[in-house]
């Protein structure tokens, strides 16, 4: 195999992870919108869902709460979206998107979440590499219970 077909799958690859977080980001728009049709057709049927805050917002008239992302990262197959309302709630969504679908979905409200490189290669989850933390700035000065996820 030449440099020029590792070249071209290396750019197949950053183009299919640049389209998850426009899939992600599509989401949160129609949660904004309250586009449910939309929302049907950014998630899979059978979304494996571990939190139901932002999916009964999609499916609710109730619009006290929005979810408006802070950061959006991409961390391996990972969306990971973060945000934060005044100093009472923090919260992190971490997103599966596998052929142009969501496909899991995670909710961790005022925790502080770790995401640590779990592959098999790593033997113990306390010295592998930190992929992503989180960094609720307007909590600064407030103690949340942490959380590590390997991905």
């Amino acid at each position: 195999m030449d440099n020029n077909t590792n070249h071209a799958k290396t750019d197949i690859f950053e183009q299919e992870n640049h389209s998850h977080v426009a899939i992600v980001r599509d989401l949160y728009r129609a949660l904004a919108s309250g586009n449910a049709s939309q929302l049907k057709g950014l998630i899979a049927s059978d979304l494996e869902c571990g939190g139901s805050m932002i999916l009964t917002l999609g499916n609710s008239n109730e619009k006290a709460f929005k979810f408006e992302p802070r950061s959006i990262d991409l961390i391996d197959e990972c969306v990971i979206v973060e945000g934060w309302e005044g100093e009472e709630v923090y919260w992190v969504h971490v997103w599966s998107v596998e052929d142009g679908m969501i496909t899991q979905f995670r909710e961790y409200f005022n925790t502080w979440l770790i995401v640590k490189d779990g592959k098999p290669q790593h033997k113990c989850l306390s010295t592998c590499s930190t992929l992503w933390e989180s960094n609720p700035n307007d909590l600064v000065k407030r103690s949340l219970p942490g959380l590590m996820l390997a991905i």
